[in-house]
């Protein structure tokens, strides 16, 4: 555990908190400091040059990272009769109507991710407050409503991470876990800053990715230079 402890001490201290590094150099940071004994998370955040209260610069999206997020999804759907057979077959967590509905309501979200076909949006429409501000609420844009909820629940149980950018500009999600490779971190933030810089939306001025950095959960924020994290 001393062993353990020094190398953590020596990482952080290797660590320039106002340099950018490359992508690959900062995944190899990370990955150094995430020494607890739990899997840690490797979240990123970007601070984008955007005002989301303006409709024209709002980014949101999905992006299916290429080697998943390593964590377990739990998806709940809501449909009725043969799709909410379909739904249950796919692998869904969660399948309901208006009883899953009350559930909701009441505070009960047992659930990491939320579809629903066409037919529900007037019932899931209602649970809105209780959805919306967990990023919760189904959206045709990311592909939670939808017919074909066999594709929706395959993406979300593998790797499809919805994104949307919060006041001030930050947008942040996880991407992976610190016992990936680090060929597979690499890959998926590049996936997940290429689709961020493809949502760019007609409102967004001057620079639009301002700052990109990555930490692990219980670790430091490493700053990455931004042009190495696109795709190539």
């Amino acid at each position: 555990m001393a062993k353990e402890g020094k190398r953590n001490r020596k990482s952080r201290e290797s660590l320039d908190r106002n340099a950018q590094y490359s992508i690959e150099e900062a995944v190899k940071l990370i990955k150094q400091m995430a020494t607890t004994k739990f899997d840690e998370t490797v979240e990123i955040a970007m601070n984008l040059g955007v005002d989301p209260r303006h409709a024209d610069q709002m980014v949101r999206g999905v992006v299916n990272l290429p080697n998943g997020t390593g964590r377990t999804v739990r998806v709940a759907v809501f449909a009725k009769g043969d799709k909410a057979e379909e739904a249950k077959k796919a692998g869904a967590d969660i399948v309901g109507a208006e009883e899953l509905a009350e559930e909701v309501q009441k505070g009960k979200i047992d659930f990491d991710r939320c579809i629903a076909t066409p037919d529900m949006m007037p019932l899931v429409g209602r649970l809105g407050k209780v959805l919306g501000p967990r990023n919760l609420m189904p959206n045709p844009k990311v592909g939670t409503v939808t017919a074909d909820v066999t594709e929706a629940i395959k993406g979300a149980k593998g790797g499809a991470v919805e994104f949307r950018v919060e006041k001030a500009g930050i947008l942040h999600a996880g991407i992976g876990k610190a016992s990936f490779s680090e060929d597979a971190l690499v890959q998926n933030i590049k996936a997940f800053t290429d689709a961020v810089a493809k949502a760019r939306p007609s409102g967004a001025k001057g620079t639009y990715v301002k700052r990109v950095a990555i930490s692990s959960t219980m670790g430091p924020g490493v700053k990455i230079e931004p042009s190495s994290t696109s795709p190539g």
